[in-house]
């Protein structure tokens, strides 16, 4: 079927309405009309690796309106929120850990679906797609493995970035770090990852929770979704680090240390942040971190590094989770996502990398 999507076809163009084609689904995939997506820095990523023409879009949502003769665990009409695809046959997805999957790079960032080929065309040569999805269109072809069935009274506007962003930082907290209601926490970076762990933390009874960040208003809103603590790191005394200012209101260290920016000296320091046997999440693409001194910093110290892929999730569990959360008013995701129509995609695209929104969501209607 022909349908518009946002094309790309080099890393700096703006997004361009074009036709593309969509293949029709397969016996284990279904067809969505697409409402909502969420923009995301990993789609910023994906203009780097070198496909051309592209469609982005990983934080999708919509109502199915086809299926394919083998689904059987959903209906025409229901409404869905896509998460990152997976080879469902490698030793990770068989356990049960398909953010693991052997194939996840190949096929969530290789232009191609599972089956190794991409679902989107253009004149009879193939569009590269992105995570299995390519959300950033009227209609997905989508495996059903990789979407999970939400409530029709919850706006999909709202579900769509639970898909990837939201689940990557809620899930740090909630499924990797597991940190009981006396235990400590700082969070760097505070754009959408950042407050989506902060939420978590506070449903997981954080005692403290500390948000580091660089703007008065970001920092604000973090106390508002529950920090109780927070660090302007433009405005640290002369001499002052980052983690020495984490370490002297927890007195001695925050037991947990969670790095969402992918910065060199912000991983550093939230690493520094944490007291003895400390453990710290990097959540982001990291560059060097400069002079750093493992043996002091992480053996001896006992400290834990590890690094995170989509919050150690399984959408089909933990988004669930997240929209019952939000339901009850205990993860107010709205107070961070600005709308924008599908129309206004480039701007949502510049808005969102100026810092002017927290997390922008394009809707299809």
């Amino acid at each position: 079927m022909k349908m518009k999507a946002a094309v790309v076809r080099q890393a700096t163009d703006p997004y361009k309405f074009e036709e593309v084609e969509l293949a029709e689904p397969k016996n284990d995939e279904v067809l969505v009309r697409i409402t909502a997506s969420g923009l995301c820095h990993t789609d910023e990523f994906g203009r780097t690796l070198g496909m051309s023409p592209i469609v982005l879009g990983h934080e999708g949502a919509g109502i199915i309106e086809k299926l394919g003769e083998n689904v059987k665990d959903f209906a025409v009409g229901d409404h869905v929120a896509f998460s990152y695809a997976f080879c469902g046959h490698c030793k990770s997805c068989v356990q049960g850990r398909p953010q693991y999957c052997e194939k996840f790079n190949k096929i969530n960032f290789g232009g191609v679906g599972a089956d190794g080929q991409s679902k989107l065309s253009q004149n009879g040569q193939p569009v590269a797609m992105f995570f299995g999805q390519s959300s950033f269109a009227q209609y997905a072809t989508i495996s059903e493995e990789s979407i999970v069935k939400i409530d029709e009274d919850v706006d999909l506007a709202m579900i769509a970035p639970f898909g990837c962003g939201v689940q990557t930082g809620a899930g740090a907290v909630l499924n990797t770090l597991r940190p009981h209601v006396d235990e400590t926490l700082a969070v760097f970076g505070c754009g959408a990852v950042g407050f989506s762990a902060i939420m978590a933390a506070k449903v997981a009874g954080c005692r403290q929770i500390i948000a580091v960040g660089g703007n008065e208003h970001s920092l604000a809103l973090a106390k508002e979704l529950g920090a109780t603590d927070v660090i302007n790191r433009k405005q640290l005394p002369a001499g002052q680090t980052m983690a020495q200012a984490v370490q002297a209101i927890s007195n001695g260290g925050v037991n947990y240390a969670i790095d969402t920016s992918g910065n060199g000296n912000m991983i550093q320091n939230a690493i520094q942040s944490t007291c003895l046997n400390g453990k710290i999440v990097l959540l982001a693409p990291s560059g060097e971190v400069e002079n750093f001194d493992f043996g002091k910093d992480v053996l001896m110290a006992y400290r834990t590094v590890i690094g995170c892929c989509e919050g150690d999730s399984n959408p089909k569990i933990f988004i669930p989770r997240l929209v019952q959360l939000y339901k009850e008013g205990r993860f107010p995701i709205d107070k961070i996502i600005t709308k924008y129509p599908f129309e206004q995609l480039e701007q949502a695209r510049e808005d969102s990398n100026a810092g002017k929104v927290i997390k922008a969501v394009v809707t299809m209607e």
